[in-house]
């Protein structure tokens, strides 16, 4: 049995520290594979360092780059996962792209879509968990943590409530994939209302 879920939020949500903690849990009884976005590959880690760690780049080169590396992990991570009967845990995906470039650059989410629809050749997750924060909480976070800031990081605080509207919008369009978690409390709760998600979902299959 495979599955491909994605977890999904804004900065300093904890994607990253809840997904490894629910695949700890998951490992128990599934087989496993953690990853991530932009990387996962070598060629996506290559393009990982010029996204979040290079100088500004066009918006729509932002946008491109981030669909090749999409691919790039697609098809060298996740799909041969996936036909191996492995679960596939994986930290962003194309939603993200929706949210950060098509709605908070503004270039629009139907040209982000297409660009990515075209990378990803109708890959979409079976289940997504969304770690709602708020752009306080997050920044705050982020600063606590005294975690590196990559580039992305260090936009505006515009440009992250824009991207919590774009993830917004996002969900309410595609609701019935999606799983909401409130991120705002404690980390052990987050966790343990990520792992119920995903299992209830697991356990239909």
């Amino acid at each position: 049995m495979s599955a491909f879920i994605t977890f999904e939020g804004p900065e300093g949500s904890g994607k990253t520290t809840v997904m490894k903690r629910v695949a700890e849990q998951l490992s128990d009884t599934y087989d496993v594979v953690l990853t991530r976005e932009p990387g996962g590959v070598p060629t996506g880690e290559k393009i990982r360092e010029i996204l979040l760690e290079g100088d500004a780049i066009d918006e729509r080169t932002e946008a491109l780059l981030f669909a090749a590396s999409r691919r790039e992990h697609l098809v060298g991570r996740v799909l041969p996962a996936l036909e191996k009967g492995q679960v596939v845990l994986c930290d962003r995906y194309i939603d993200s792209s929706l949210a950060y470039q098509g709605y908070a650059r503004g270039i629009g989410m139907k040209e982000v879509e297409a660009i990515n629809a075209f990378a990803i050749n109708d890959v979409y997750p079976d289940l997504t968990v969304y770690l709602d924060v708020s752009v306080e909480v997050g920044q705050a976070r982020i600063q606590q943590n005294q975690r590196s800031q990559n580039r992305l990081d260090r936009e505006t605080r515009q440009f992250h409530e824009k991207v919590v509207e774009g993830y917004q919008q996002i969900i309410q369009r595609d609701s019935a994939r999606f799983a909401v978690v409130d991120a705002d409390q404690e980390i052990d709760t987050v966790v343990a209302t990520t792992y119920d998600a995903i299992i209830k979902y697991l356990e239909k299959l």
